[in-house]
């Protein structure tokens, strides 16, 4: 089966990125990885890489949701809890809330989720999906 190997994304600004993602990743379980001029990387041991690049145009801007291109990321967690501490750790960071924790369920009667939004236009998701035989 094909994993995702890693994923890059441009912010127009490297440093703000940097202050924006890295509280949030490392309190994912990810570990800074290397910082060279025009990007940086976070890893998960031998899985999945993080990547911020900086844009090679001088007229960017920020993504609008419901565009086409990029949607959201969600990071699946262990809990209801760790929803509520990822999002806190966002916002804390500079993330904009777009939806506060919360159930979804149109997605599943288990379904809890947050959203958060960079300055960039970036949107992850934090999310607890447990198995239907596992309860709460």
């Amino acid at each position: 089966m094909a994993l995702v190997d890693h994923l890059g994304l441009t912010v127009e600004d490297v440093a703000r990125g940097r202050a924006q993602f890295h509280p949030v990743l490392t309190a994912l379980g990810y570990s800074l990885g290397s910082e060279e001029e025009g990007g940086i990387s976070w890893h998960c041991g031998d899985e999945t890489e993080i990547i911020l690049y900086a844009p090679r145009e001088s007229d960017t801007g920020p993504h609008q949701h419901g565009r086409v291109g990029w949607q959201h990321l969600a990071f699946a967690v262990d809990s209801r809890d760790e929803v509520h501490r990822l999002h806190a750790v966002a916002l804390d960071s500079g993330w904009r809330e777009v939806r506060a924790p919360k159930p979804y369920p149109r997605f599943s009667d288990r379904y809890f989720a947050s959203f958060v939004e960079d300055d960039n236009g970036i949107r992850i998701e934090f999310m607890h999906n447990p198995p239907a035989e596992v309860r709460e």
